[in-house]
C-alpha cells in the first residue's frame, strides 16, 4: 500500500503521505530498506517533540542559513531518505547559495542508486551532481562504510556540509576533519547531533523549507553579521534545550494521563 488516496481528515494523513513517498522512493531503487527503518525511528522522536517545529530547532535552522551563506565551499549531502523527501527543498537551497554544490553520498551505496539520485536531482533542475560513480574517489578518513568515499571537488574540499539523515561515523569524521557540519536529525542523542557543529532537531520535511526561508531572509545581511550569528550559535546548548523540551512534554503528558485516570 503507498497510502496514495489518503483521507484528509485523517490523524495520520501527513505522517501516511510522507511514508508514501518513502515506499515510492523504495521500489524505484532511491530508498533502501534500512532508509525505512531509519524513518521510522525518527518519526518516534518527532512524536516526542510534538511534530512541530520547535524554538531551538529555529535558532539552529537560522544559524544554519547564516554559515552556509559565508561559506566559501558549501556542500550539501544528499542520501535516498533526503531525496525522497526534500528533493524540491534541496534544490531551492542550492540555488539560493549560488556557490553551493549537491554531492551523492550513501551508505548503502550502488552505482545504480547514485544514477537513481543523480536523475531526480537533474530532472529537478541541479546542473551537475558530485559523488556518482568513479567521481568519488577520496576518503574521508577514519570512516570505514562507503560514506568515506567522496568527491575531491566536494564534500572533501568542502568548508561546511550540510548533513540531512546522517550517520554518526561520518560526522564524527567531517568534524575532525576541521568542517563546519550542520545536521538536520530529530534524535538530540545521537552520535550525529553531537558531533555536529549544528543541529537541527528536526523532521526534514519541516527543517528543509524553513531553511530555505531563513537563507532568503538573511542574503542581504552583511558578513559580519552572519559570522555573529554562526559563532554565537552553542550547539550543546541547543541540544541540552531540546531535551529540556522532550522531558517537559513527557511530563505533561503524564499529569494528564494520571488527571483522566482520576
Amino acid at each position: 500500500m503507498e497510502y496514495v488516496d489518503v483521507p484528509p481528515g485523517h490523524p495520520r494523513a501527513e505522517s501516511l503521505r510522507i511514508r508514501g513517498k518513502l515506499i515510492k522512493h523504495f521500489k524505484e531503487g532511491v530508498v533502501v530498506a534500512a532508509g525505512l527503518i531509519a524513518h521510522g525511528r525518527g518519526e518516534a522522536f518527532d512524536y516526542l517533540l510534538g511534530e512541530r517545529t520547535t524554538e531551538p530547532a529555529l535558532k539552529a535552522i537560522e544559524a544554519a542559513a547564516a554559515t552556509l551563506l559565508i561559506a566559501k565551499r558549501p556542500v550539501i549531502s544528499v542520501n535516498g531518505n533526503t531525496t525522497a523527501l526534500a528533493l524540491e527543498e534541496v534544490v531551492e537551497l542550492w540555488l539560493e547559495l549560488n556557490n553551493a554544490r549537491i554531492e551523492v553520498n550513501l551508505f548503502h551505496r550502488s552505482f545504480e542508486r547514485e544514477l537513481a539520485i543523480e536523475r531526480l536531482l537533474k530532472e529537478a533542475g541541479v546542473k551537475e551532481v558530485l559523488g556518482v560513480g568513479d567521481a568519488a574517489s577520496a576518503s574521508i578518513p577514519g570512516v570505514l562504510s562507503e560514506r568515506r568515499r567522496v568527491d575531491p571537488r566536494g564534500i572533501f574540499i568542502a568548508d561546511a556540509v550540510l548533513i540531512p539523515l546522517e550517520d554518526g561515523d561520518r560526522a564524527e569524521a567531517l568534524a575532525k576533519m576541521g568542517k563546519t557540519v550542520i545536521a538536520i536529525d530529530l534524535n538530540p542523542l545521537s552520535r550525529t547531533a553531537r558531533s555536529a557543529s549544528i543541529t537541527i532537531v528536526d523532521n526534514v520535511v519541516r527543517a528543509m523549507p524553513k531553511l530555505v526561508k531563513a537563507v532568503k531572509k538573511l542574503k542581504g545581511s552583511s558578513y559580519e553579521e552572519l559570522r555573529r550569528i554562526s559563532f554565537e550559535f552553542d550547539n550543546r546548548r541547543n541540544l541540552a534545550e531540546a531535551l529540556r523540551l522532550i522531558n517537559n512534554r513527557l511530563l505533561e503528558l503524564a499529569a494528564k494521563g494520571v488527571a483522566l485516570e482520576l
